[in-house]
């Protein structure tokens, strides 16, 4: 009897420790009793160690014993698992980036390599585009006037503007805006809006201050996607200021009234 104690007393000191670990380390309550469960499984067993020798059985007797022994044991495993919280991305991504904040030089873990890479080819063609603006502008600048000064085109008409344009949308699809919204009818719209009338409804600065602030404005009826932040804060890192500029100078230009883009409320 005294054996016994002894091991009851552990088993609960065992499992309170690892109570308080699995508190610690902020685990949903259901792991807390899993933990403590499976210490006091193993007090049981060890317990069940210096309990009498049962009768021999044998026969018939002896595989009803066995399948009413599995039976409950599978019945107590599978209702156990059906408690475990199911595996959600967005929670554990949620938990590493609290585990790395205030930490410097730290890349998201998830996609660290296609990030850089992606940075790399971006900055790569942002140059490639900006040669081609400023060859551009040369050619449409009056004579005896260097381009860009005063009197120059605007970058956004005639033949350079048509560039800018096309650099927004060539941007559209780096990005990959395509995965989140749709437009053209094609894409998707699960987590974003439909932007066919976005031009209607947002002139072009207020289109390239929620790309660079998607909490700036929330879409009318996507309450849940702007509470879980579904348009990532990141394009101010990933985007020059130009390239900001002409994809929202190209979302502008959509005005397709017979379409059913939802209202943007703003937010701050």
């Amino acid at each position: 009897m005294g054996k016994a104690i002894v091991k009851i007393i552990v088993g609960l000191v065992i499992g309170a420790g690892l109570w308080v670990a699995t508190m610690a380390f902020d685990f949903p309550p259901v792991f807390r009793w899993l933990f403590f469960g499976y210490a006091a499984l193993g007090t049981v067993v060890f317990l069940i160690l210096d309990a009498p020798t049962m009768k021999v059985m044998s026969g018939g007797k002896a595989l009803v014993s066995l399948l009413v022994f599995y039976a409950i044991l599978c019945t107590v495993y599978i209702s156990g698992a059906s408690l475990w919280p199911q595996y959600d991305p967005e929670d554990e991504k949620g938990k590493i980036a609290k585990l790395l904040k205030g930490k410097p030089n730290l890349l998201d873990p998830w996609k660290a390599e296609e990030v850089i890479a992606r940075a790399k080819e971006l900055d790569q063609k942002a140059k490639e585009l900006t040669e081609r603006i400023k060859a551009l502008g040369a050619a449409q600048a009056p004579a005896g006037q260097d381009a860009g000064g005063p009197g120059a085109p605007p970058a956004t008409t005639g033949a350079a503007g048509g560039d800018f344009l096309k650099l927004g949308e060539e941007q559209w699809q780096l990005q990959e805006c395509y995965n989140c919204h749709k437009l053209k009818g094609e894409g998707g719209k699960k987590r974003g809006p439909e932007l066919d009338n976005i031009g209607t409804l947002l002139p072009q600065d207020e289109i390239a201050r929620k790309i660079l602030d998607p909490k700036s404005y929330k879409a009318e009826g996507f309450d849940a996607e702007y509470e879980k932040g579904k348009m990532p804060d990141k394009y101010k890192d990933l985007m020059e200021p130009k390239d900001v500029q002409a994809l929202a100078a190209w979302l502008a230009t959509f005005k397709n009234t017979s379409v059913n883009t939802p209202k943007p409320i703003k937010m701050k």
